[in-house]
């Protein structure tokens, strides 16, 4: 199985989301989708990128715009960087994928929201967004909200950033085959290698 941890506020992660999918089918492996919230394995573990955003390097900043389009442009989507709205609060998006997993809805609804916010150019932290959401989706937005207001469910989503974090983890997207870690969205080729050598032995 193939573990994903994601928040759907980062461009490289709404790339990652994208690619992995075809690679797992290739693969014949399940994904076990991980929602978490970034912004506080960042508080954590990896406050440079705080840094890194008040103070950027101008050839890097210019390049890292650069390499994000080029990434689009090979997966056949539409990213807007930055957003009107950067960083924004996804704390409620991530809540509601995960609530949505039972009900086999996670990936559709995640989908949507990086959609929404990285193609769309929609605030993803605004309740107006994530009801029309719900609406195309055809998900009661009553239900949702009351869904991710449930201690249980703030409890899980915090649980997963305190798991990647004792994984080794620091920001998303990241994904595991066994105890092997893979960061971001170049490093699928890589992680594929993983699940043929763990097959293999």
């Amino acid at each position: 199985m193939i573990e994903f941890f994601y928040d759907c506020s980062s461009p490289w992660t709404y790339l990652a989301f994208h690619n992995i999918q075809p690679l797992a089918a290739e693969l014949g492996e399940p994904i076990r989708w991980r929602p978490f919230l970034v912004g506080g394995v960042f508080n954590a573990v990896n406050p440079s990128v705080y840094e890194g955003r008040t103070n950027p390097i101008v050839p890097k900043k210019n390049y890292m715009q650069k390499d994000i389009q080029d990434w689009a442009r090979d997966a056949g989507l539409k990213i807007i960087f930055p957003p009107s709205v950067f960083p924004v609060n996804s704390v409620k998006a991530m809540r509601a994928c995960l609530w949505l997993e039972p009900q086999g809805l996670q990936v559709r609804f995640a989908r949507a929201v990086f959609e929404a916010y990285w193609s769309d150019d929609k605030d993803i932290s605004q309740d107006a967004v994530l009801i029309d959401i719900c609406k195309n989706l055809k998900i009661d937005p009553a239900a949702l909200f009351a869904g991710i207001a449930q201690p249980a469910v703030k409890e899980q989503l915090k649980a997963n950033g305190e798991e990647l974090m004792r994984r080794g983890g620091f920001g998303s997207p990241t994904m595991f085959v066994g105890d092997d870690m893979y960061f971001g969205n170049d490093r699928l080729p890589l992680l594929r290698s993983a699940v043929r050598r763990q097959r293999a032995s």
